[in-house]
């Protein structure tokens, strides 16, 4: 257990400092949050003492060393958004004023990048500018959604209650995030190692089995006669200049490919991973979450359907799905329901559309709609479960036919050459 020492506001508004014992500094933290106090504040017993020499006959100079321990990232990440709108929930809740909330937030950062963001919001709402409008200036830090909600909320008053929401949206699209990357870690690493493994054994390892073979003259099978063409390629490929060349332009191939799938080809491509087996399924599934989830949110804090449709497009990550969005949209403005071009679309699971036909019917189309995110949420976890499962099994399987292919192309001239010579 460790001594920390802490500052922090409690509910009233009013500061309080003093000391907490405590496994780590995430404890302490979680500690304090729950007797209510907001940290401002918080260094371990032994890391809090200054080096204090004395200069010049008794004047003192305090070394802070810790500036030179923070190792902060120039980029804010969505993680670091996420426990800003979390923090800054928690302080509205407890009463504070926005700008003090800011202020506190950020005075606590260790991040070069974070602290730099929020300098600059706490500027500009000190000078008379909204938080959205703020907010609004770091446009590929916060999300068109984030945005709207922070509006909503400011409109409204009730700044603290959009801040929760957007708190767990932002925390369930984190939770995909962190799913989707523990998930593929084996796979991706399966797959590199396979890669790497059977480039070695194509092109060193075996023309030097076989050269002995082929040197006998003898007419070698054609898996053995395919695989020693696919060696001699691939050792081109690192050893001559043309195959410098090809890999270049394979690399650049490769990166112009990417860059067509996220502008003019983007809704081809992602027309086509909703078509891939199993994989098209979690995605259409993690997007309906999405929607339900972000168009439940808008609505309950008083956005209008038209703009709220207007922002959930963006937030789905498909493109199909977007202009689907926008055809559903164009529908409402003329006077439809909503539930109606949802349904004609085809792309969105039945469910979903009765859900929202009730919820237009009763008028309690926000609840419902939040209430049907967790249900949907539920299935994309079993949905990625379910893939992760399936994914690296064809993985496998892929490579272990590619090595078998290997194996039986490197034996079976040996086994041609003991049975007495015939030719295949």
């Amino acid at each position: 257990m460790s001594q920390f020492l802490y500052k922090a506001v409690d509910r009233s508004g009013g500061h309080v400092r003093g000391t907490i014992e405590s496994i780590d500094r995430r404890s302490a933290v979680a500690a304090l949050t729950d007797k209510g106090h907001f940290v401002t504040e918080l260094a371990e017993e032994a890391q809090s003492l200054s080096v204090t020499p004395s200069v010049n006959g008794g004047e003192k100079v305090t070394l802070d060393l810790s500036r030179f321990l923070r190792f902060g990232s120039r980029k804010v990440t969505s993680k670091d958004v996420l426990a800003m709108t979390t923090q800054l929930s928690t302080a509205l809740q407890a009463g504070l004023p926005l700008l003090n909330g800011l202020k506190l937030i950020h005075e606590q950062q260790h991040k070069a990048a974070t602290r730099e963001m929020l300098g600059e919001l706490v500027n500009a709402v000190s000078s008379g500018q909204s938080l959205s409008e703020a907010m609004a200036k770091h446009e590929k830090i916060f999300s068109p959604l984030y945005l709207s909600m922070i509006r909503v909320g400011e409109t409204g008053g009730i700044l603290e209650q959009t801040t929760a929401q957007l708190a767990g949206i932002l925390t369930r699209d984190e939770k995909i995030k962190t799913n989707m990357k523990n998930a593929s870690a084996y796979p991706i690493f399966v797959l590199c190692v396979g890669l790497a493994s059977v480039t070695i054994i194509i092109t060193w390892i075996l023309p030097t089995i076989i050269g002995t073979i082929s040197e006998s003259g003898a007419l070698l099978p054609w898996p053995t006669r395919i695989l020693l063409g696919m060696s001699g390629f691939t050792k081109a490929l690192f050893t001559k200049v043309y195959g410098w060349i090809i890999l270049a332009l394979i690399g650049a191939g490769v990166y112009y490919l990417m860059r067509w799938t996220r502008s003019e080809g983007k809704i081809k491509w992602d027309t086509f991973k909703l078509r891939i087996p199993v994989l098209g399924n979690v995605l259409r599934t993690i997007a309906v979450g999405r929607f339900a989830r972000t168009l439940g949110a808008l609505t309950k804090g008083g956005v209008i359907i038209l703009e709220a449709l207007s922002v959930v497009r963006d937030t789905l990550g498909n493109e199909l799905l977007g202009r689907e969005i926008d055809v559903v949209a164009e529908k409402v403005k003329r006077g439809e329901s909503l539930a109606e071009p949802l349904n004609e679309s085809g792309n969105f699971p039945p469910l979903l559309v009765q859900i929202v036909s009730i919820g237009e019917q009763t008028g309690k189309l926000d609840e419902l709609l939040l209430n049907a995110a967790e249900t949907f949420d539920s299935e994309a976890d079993s949905a990625i479960n379910r893939f992760m499962a399936i994914f690296p099994a064809l993985l496998i399987l892929l490579l272990a036919l590619v090595i078998g292919f290997i194996i039986a192309a490197t034996l079976l001239p040996i086994i041609v050459m003991t049975v007495g010579g015939g030719v295949l």
